[in-house]
């Protein structure tokens, strides 16, 4: 059975996405550990997962020269790694090896889970990392928590009924401030 791991940054007052969307407080790789740290992660395999504007993102980011000047690693991997974009008003994917699934999010996950393969991670995209944690989908939660405030924005837990209970599994800090706490679902 494939494992499904959620990964996002998020800052210390509890936001994976500032006010509009801001992400530019979690681009801090200066650090020589944490930037071995982001190669690794992107060395790995699997299927990514995305919602609509988190796709959207990535998809005008990664295919360009900029990405792979700045980060080549990451960006080959990024840009060969099967992808999928669950979204129900997205026409079509155009990024290199994405394939687009229009609705059913839980069920597609159910029948990819019983799948063989690498597992699956979703990157970002606070609306699918709810609506799976509300079905019990998610196996591991990896939230790199940045040394930062921003005071309004979303949580990646928007929209989740009831408690949500988790056990810490692992937490590493990097030098440039971000510690990664990583957890299971209490089931």
């Amino acid at each position: 059975m494939q494992k499904l791991i959620a990964f996002n940054n998020t800052t210390v007052d509890g936001y994976f996405a500032g006010a509009n969307g801001d992400l530019s407080w979690a681009k801090d790789n200066k650090d020589p550990e944490f930037r071995k740290f982001v190669e690794a992660n992107a060395r790995a395999g699997g299927v990514l997962l995305f919602g609509r504007v988190t796709y959207e993102m990535m998809a005008r980011y990664w295919p360009t020269p900029v990405a792979m000047q700045n980060d080549p690693v990451v960006a080959e991997r990024m840009n060969r790694l099967p992808k999928i974009v669950f979204s129900r008003t997205l026409e079509h994917a155009s990024w290199t090896n994405t394939r687009l699934v229009k609705g059913g999010l839980a069920d597609e996950i159910r029948k990819m889970k019983r799948e063989p393969g690498e597992g699956m991670t979703i990157l970002g995209s606070g609306s699918i990392v709810s609506q799976l944690s509300q079905d019990g989908l998610i196996d591991e939660y990896q939230i790199m928590l940045n040394p930062v405030a921003v005071g309004s924005g979303r949580t990646m837990f928007d929209g989740v009924k009831g408690r949500l209970m988790l056990k810490l599994t692992k937490t590493h800090a990097f030098g440039n401030g971000n510690v990664l706490l990583c957890y299971e679902p209490i089931r």
